[in-house]
Parts: C-alpha cells; structure tokens; sequence
C-alpha cells in the first residue's frame, strides 16, 4: 500500500522495465530438471470448457458479509481486512470457515451511521461455520454450511484482521489465533465444539497492537507449535492525519504514515503456554509494516525458516540458525528487494517449489503498477527475481494483490497462482453502498520452464466480478480431490470458488499427523514417480495474507494413476516413507507408522 504523499506511487521505472522485458525474456528462468514446458498456445487446450470455478457461497449457506465500520472517518485499519480461515475444527475429516468481523471504530457512531450498514440483524463478530458435506453414494457431493459461533462459545467482537489456525497444546484439536486492531486472542478448541480464549494466560500478551498476518511454527523441532505474528504499523484513531488523492480528495493514508512496529515471536514451552522471545531470537531485524508471513526451510538445512512480506519497506528473511535464534538474510540473499533494487507494497506471500526441483520458491503481491514478484531458490536461500520473464510481473501490474497461495488448480503436477485482488486508492464512479477499492481476481497457469499464462477469463464468470479482496484461503473444501479458495472481500459477502477442473486429473491427498493427532505442519512430502520429476510439497497453514489454509497436502498427478513413493520429511528430521500408495484420495500418514525411519541432523 505504498504511497508518496496520499498518491499511488506507480514506481514508473520498474513498471516500464517489466512491460518492455516480458515479451522477450519469456524464455528466461533456466530450465527444469526433468521437466518439460508446454507447447507455444497451449495454455488452456489441455482443459475442458465450461467454468472452472463456481462461487457456491450462497448455495451453501455461507451467507456472511464483512462489515468495516466507514464512516468517512478514513480509519487506516478499515482498509485492511479480512483475512478467512480454513480448518477441520471438529475432527470429521471436512475443512471448515472462521470469518473475521469488523465494528464501528469510533464510540460516538453507530452502525447504522457506517457508508456501508451491516447487512442482516446479526451481530457485529467473528463467525464460525462447519461444513455438514454430504456425499452420495455415486461421489455427488453436496456443501453445506451451519454457523455455529454461538454454540461455539467465540464471542470475537473486536475489529478482526486474520485467523491463524493450529494445535498449540497437542490435544488434536485445532485452536484458532485471531489478530485485531486492539488485543489479538487465542481460542482454544476444547474437542467438543467449544472454544474457550486464553491468550493472557497462555502467555500471549493482550495489549492493543496491529498484528495482521500470523503462522504456527515449529521452529525449534521440540514437536510444540510456536507462534510468529507479523505487525502492521502504530497508529491509533487519535493520529489525526489527513491524506489526500491527485483530485483533492480524502483517502486513506499509507502505511509509512505511522510507521511500522516489532514482529513478536512466541516460543511455546510446552502443553500451548507461551513465552515472547522475540528480544532474542529476532536480533538485528529491520522491521516494517508487515502484512504477509510464509515459513518454510528455504536454505533446505532441515529447519523452519520464516519470511515476512513487509508494505513499503525491505521484506525479512529469517533464517533459523538452529539454536533458538534466527538471521536476517533478506538483503543477503536477493529476497528483500525488487530486481531494480527496490522496496516495494508486499501485501500476500506464499513459498512453494513452482519449478519442481525440489526447493521453496516465494510469490508476493504488490500495489498496482509495481507488479508482482516471483523469487527464485538456488536451493540454499539465495533468491534471483524472475518476475520479468515469468509473465507474472507484467500481468500484475494493474492489480493491487493480496491474498495468494501457489496451488495446482488442475492437477498437473505444476504449481499455478490466484490472486485476490483490491486497490487501496478510491476508484471513481461507484455506486453507492459499494466499498469503492475493487478489482477482480486473476488465476495464472503454470506453463513450465518459469513462465505463467494469465488464464483468468477462461476461469469462470466469478472472475469478472469487482470487489476489495483481501484475504484468500486455500483447500479441498468439499473433498474432492482439487484446491477450492475461500475469498474474503473488505465490506462485502465471502465468496466460495469451488474448483470443478482439477479432480478430473488423478491426485494424491495426505493428512500428516503426529502427537495427539495434530497437523504436522512443516513437514514436507516427496512424492517419488517411475519417469517423473519428484513433486515437493509441504504442510503448512500459514502464507496468504491473514488468512488459514488447509493444513494437508494435495498433489496433482496429472494422467498418470500409477502409485507413487510418498516420503515424508517430518519437523525434528526423522524421514519415513511408505511404498506404493494409491491414488485419487484422501488418506492419513501418522508419524512413527512409515517404514525406513531416519532420524536427520
């Protein structure tokens, strides 16, 4: 959200750059080992007409509606949300919705006061819906939501930013942290469909903050969640700081307005009970406004490194350095700059293995006309900027992006990209009752050989809707063997993109799970094939922006229904693996229960 002065900062130079390079270096990037690129045109003929993705909110009684509380006060934090969250809450094997919730900022004005009243008598908090999928006995499969938040016993009434989703305590039942403009909280899943928050007495300090994006980290291998929360930047309702537009009228300020404030975080010590040791393990930090955070081992050492997207300033890169401490290497390893060498809006991240060679790539999203980043790995943490070559940059150079995550959304073994978009400058001629920073989603196909094809109008009528995406969460919500997405929009209704292109290749799911029954997030699968790359793929709930994913892993197989090798890398470095595991479907692999067990470094 970087500005100079009120005025979107287009960062000409570097939008020029990539709009004059595209077309030429599309061949740039390297190539991949054991891989192949698709033929020149082929970017959609291998796919079946008709829509790709479906929004089934509505349908499935998802009916929840984001409400920001403007007023025409221009509140910074009204810009930000929501974040979405995905998680299996009541162990029955179906990912279900947490929604975060805004209010009214300011204590003199009433909802109904708001440009934009909330819709429906419902009240103003954090909602949270379980899935009641049904499957019939031909595989039809019919999504069902019921809101159970109260039952639930959540009453997250404060001015919600993002959902981080994990099992602190080791129990097997996932609890949720929530980030707020005021004290975040920490809800613990109690395994009977209740949830009682503990932040203050599990060590999680409950002081006003501006902590947006979040993730679960085990980053000490004791085999106990941490917890890393990203903050955005100090400001309070009382700044009074007004900001501007080119035609002289009032916006929202950009975050170096208020400057950005210190990252926390959280080493659990056991059974979920925090201590902050942020003063002495993120040494040296150059902290900024941060909005999106992705762990993953990018040195491949076999520990859980953290990287944190940062708005308008230089992205951190902590690299753990195995003794409870962590370096910052951004600058170091080519991952806190642009390739001109620039700061730029980072809003939503995600790391996955794009190229299929076996270490974690980073995606980020940018303010539109800066264009979006694609960083490369060497396999030891140093990054290169591909963005240029990639297609990725150019054809995001109109957007400003937020929610992402890398995802096979047609299960070709290839990792593609969505990205939920919305502006943060007011865009003329809304109607009325409208939030006026829309922009539509964009869906990029992986084609092989680091480059990307915009696919977005040949993925669904829902991909022409405008509106002020946030947050984006990513997973198998009706189990079906492809990655459906959970769309958070500021002020207006969720969306629910229902996939309908990628169950039609063969696929393998795996739950990953360890103590008591939990999520292993960080674990990481190589899924070996006879003639085939190996596909790397890992646990996690956390990237996107603000927002939880779908903690299991689903990998895309293509044509080929031969069975594969499946070995798990699990956190504290033991490797098991199981031989000859079917296909096409959802199964779970428990640590301890794999053959060849090696305990690594």
């Amino acid at each position: 959200m970087s500005t100079i002065h009120g005025f979107p900062s287009l960062a000409v130079p570097r939008a020029v750059f990539l709009l004059l390079l595209s077309a030429g270096c599309a061949a740039e990037s390297g190539g991949i080992a054991g891989g192949s690129d698709r033929p020149s045109g082929s970017e959609t003929t291998d796919l079946p007409a008709g829509e790709w993705f479906t929004d089934e909110a509505a349908a499935s009684s998802l009916d929840f509606v984001h409400f920001n509380g403007a007023a025409g006060r221009f509140h910074y934090p009204e810009l930000v949300p929501p974040g979405v969250g995905l998680l299996d809450y009541d162990n029955d094997g179906d990912l279900d919705v947490y929604l975060v919730q805004g209010r009214m900022l300011d204590a003199d004005l009433k909802p109904e006061d708001a440009l934009i009243p909330p819709a429906g008598l419902g009240p103003l908090s954090g909602r949270l819906y379980r899935n009641d999928l049904e499957v019939g006995p031909d595989g039809a499969r019919r999504l069902r939501f019921t809101d159970m938040t109260a039952e639930s016993g959540i009453e997250a009434d404060g001015y919600g930013f993002g959902v981080a989703a994990g099992d602190v305590n080791n129990d097997g039942w996932t609890d949720l942290f929530l980030t707020n403009y005021g004290p975040d909280a920490l809800y613990i899943n109690r395994g009977d469909g209740t949830f009682t928050e503990e932040a203050g007495e599990r060590g999680i300090v409950p002081t006003a903050g501006f902590g947006v994006s979040a993730a679960f980290v085990d980053y000490d291998r004791d085999g106990w969640l941490d917890l890393y929360v990203g903050h955005n930047v100090d400001y309070t309702l009382e700044s009074g700081i007004e900001c501007g537009t080119l035609a002289d009228a009032r916006d929202y300020c950009p975050p170096e307005t208020y400057g950005g404030t210190p990252d926390h975080l959280y080493r659990n010590t056991g059974d979920g009970r925090f201590v902050d040791g942020s003063e002495t393990a993120l040494v040296g930090g150059r902290f900024g406004p941060a909005l999106g955070v992705s762990t993953a081992d990018f040195d491949g050492d076999g520990w859980i490194d953290i990287y944190v997207a940062n708005d308008g300033t230089e992205n951190l890169l902590w690299i753990n350095q195995r003794d409870g401490t962590f370096r910052d290497t951004g600058l170091l390893s080519g991952a806190a700059l642009s390739e001109m060498g620039m700061t730029e809006a980072s809003m939503g991240v995600d790391a996955g293995d794009f190229d299929n060679d076996g270490d974690e790539d980073l995606f980020m999203t940018h303010l539109n006309g800066q264009g979006n980043n694609l960083y490369v790995n060497d396999g030891s943490g140093t990054f290169e900027d591909r963005s240029t070559g990639s297609g990725l940059g150019a054809g995001s150079l109109a957007y400003t992006g937020w929610g992402t995550t890398w995802f096979d959304f047609d299960n070709d073994g290839w990792l593609d990209l969505l990205v939920v978009n919305g502006t943060i400058t007011a865009l003329p001629g809304r109607p009325a009752g409208q939030f006026p920073y829309d922009q539509r989603r964009t869906l990029f196909r992986n084609l092989g050989g680091g480059r990307f094809a915009d696919v977005t109008d040949q993925a669904g009528a829902v991909f022409g809707l405008s509106e002020t995406g946030r947050g984006g969460a990513f997973g198998d919500v009706d189990n079906d063997g492809d990655i459906d997405v959970l769309v958070g929009n500021d002020a207006g209704p969720v969306r629910l993109l229902v996939n309908h292109v990628g169950q039609q290749r063969h696929w393998l799911g795996l739950r990953l799970a360890g103590v008591g029954g939990r999520d292993m997030l960080g674990a990481r699968v190589a899924v070996v094939r006879d003639g085939a790359p190996t596909l790397w793929r890992r646990a996690r709930s956390d990237g996107s922006y603000a927002s939880a994913n779908d903690p299991r892993v689903l990998v895309g197989l293509g044509d080929s229904d031969a069975r594969p090798t499946v070995r798990v890398h699990w956190p504290d470095g033991a490797v098991e693996e199981w031989r000859d595991v079917e296909v096409d479907r959802w199964m779970t692999l428990r640590a301890g229960e794999g053959a060849g067990a090696q305990r690594g470094s």
